[in-house]
């Protein structure tokens, strides 16, 4: 309705030592090719989630993602906010 740009199950590429492995991860939405967001509905969010979504901000170069679980009272208290710091997104070598 805002008008922001969204794409919904979005494959990332799963490269290994260069070489395309013929697997693909699965983003849940990517916001205007900036944000990724992933979505759950867990009794708790594990380490393993976490992982997940660094994971794909490393591969998709991109700074930031929100990990979102629905199975909570509040639902300000399934967001997570999660920072790529991976020093390579801002390199001049990948420009």
């Amino acid at each position: 309705m805002r008008g922001i740009g969204y794409e919904a199950q979005v494959k990332l590429p799963l490269y290994y030592k260069g070489m395309n492995t013929g697997k693909d991860f699965i983003i849940d939405l990517l916001i205007e090719d900036q944000i990724i967001v992933e979505l759950k509905a867990l009794e708790t969010l594990l380490p393993v989630h976490l992982a997940q979504i660094l994971s794909y901000l490393k591969l998709a170069r991109l700074p930031l993602g929100f990990l979102i679980n629905f199975n909570v009272p509040l639902i300000k208290d399934g967001f997570k906010r999660v920072v790529n710091n991976y020093p390579e997104r801002f390199s001049s070598a990948h420009e």
